[in-house]
């Protein structure tokens, strides 16, 4: 399976301008654990993810004060529609992260969670059985 095949071509989108409390808002409505943040004077997308939030939180930021564009995650890999999703796994757990921005043609064309990679490999069919005492409680 591809990564066009798992991502989610409706994407939530912020601006670097909204708060903290109204991206979190707007992830939480949306039940997403990331935001695509455009921002017209960078040269790609950014992200805002749940880990950001958190941390933000956790450093005793006022979330109504504190605007995304200065929390966005750092380091943002980009895959293509093309990629395997064991390529797109297997860069989630180098680098760390649960999200990835698809990009197509310099265009941002989705967005690619690990939960999605999950979905796909569960609906295509596990390669292997549970172990009897994991399936017995299932």
């Amino acid at each position: 399976m591809q990564v066009r095949d798992g991502m989610s071509s409706v994407v939530l989108t912020v601006n670097p301008g909204h708060s903290l409390r109204e991206a979190a808002c707007l992830m939480a409505d949306r039940r997403v654990g990331a935001a695509v943040v455009m921002d017209p004077e960078q040269p790609g997308p950014g992200i805002v993810t749940e880990r950001d939030l958190l941390q933000s939180i956790a450093d005793g930021k006022d979330p109504d004060r504190e605007r995304v564009g200065e929390h966005l995650s750092a380091d943002l890999t980009f895959a293509a529609p093309y990629w395997s999703l064991e390529r797109a796994a297997e860069a989630m757990v180098r680098g760390g992260f649960r999200h990835l921005v698809v990009v197509e043609g310099g265009a941002m064309a989705g967005i690619l969670s690990m939960r999605d990679i999950v979905r796909c490999w569960v609906r295509d069919g596990a390669t292997s059985e549970l172990p009897s005492d994991l399936s017995a409680r299932a």
